[in-house]
């Protein structure tokens, strides 16, 4: 009896360990961010709604997040972007999808996007691919992670999460030139 246990035991833990990484998303490195995102874009958004969409066992929330174009760095976002994401609230029922970025009106940010309308978050490595611009003490705009950490290193994004966000937060120009060249180096 304690072998069975101890058998069904190790087989129900190996189950929940693949069910947890199958849904991991893995950290992409800067190269990854710029190869793989369609458009870059920094922009504030302007409206966020929400609506039931879909019928029967597929009815769910979608969000419907716009922005307005302030610097188009990769791809031609136009002057307003609306990205199309899985999860929000109507009325009093809210769906969400875990580490999805959560938007409101006057958020700052630099986006990569991908597959916007046909992928459930839109962005390269879902929250990965939204970084913060807000202003510093000294009123400077400043680069953090979707999650509010300062970005130091580019360099350590997907590689070493900690020494990326260890110190000060670069400045968006800094973040900026760094994509330039991420940009003139990756395919089209």
């Amino acid at each position: 009896m304690k072998k069975l246990s101890a058998s069904l035991l190790a087989a129900l833990t190996f189950a929940l360990v693949s069910t947890a990484l199958a849904t991991t998303v893995i950290p992409p490195t800067f190269d990854d961010l710029v190869t793989h995102a369609e458009m870059i874009f920094q922009g504030t958004v302007t409206d966020v709604r929400s609506q039931w969409t879909g019928e029967g066992g597929q009815r769910h929330i979608e969000s419907y997040v716009t922005f307005k174009v302030e610097d188009a760095i990769k791809g031609n976002p136009g002057a307003k972007v609306t990205l199309n994401m899985m999860g929000g609230t109507v009325g009093a029922e809210t769906m969400e999808v875990s580490d999805a970025p959560k938007f409101k009106v006057g958020d700052r940010d630099i986006l990569f996007v991908e597959n916007n309308g046909t992928q459930f978050i839109p962005l390269v490595g879902i929250m990965h691919g939204r970084f913060r611009v807000q202003k510093d003490e000294i009123g400077r705009d400043v680069v953090l992670t979707n999650d509010g950490a300062p970005l130091t290193d580019v360099n350590q994004l997907g590689k070493n999460e900690r020494a990326a966000t260890a110190g000060r937060a670069i400045s968006t120009q800094e973040f900026k030139q760094a994509l330039q060249s991420g940009v003139g180096h990756s395919p089209p």
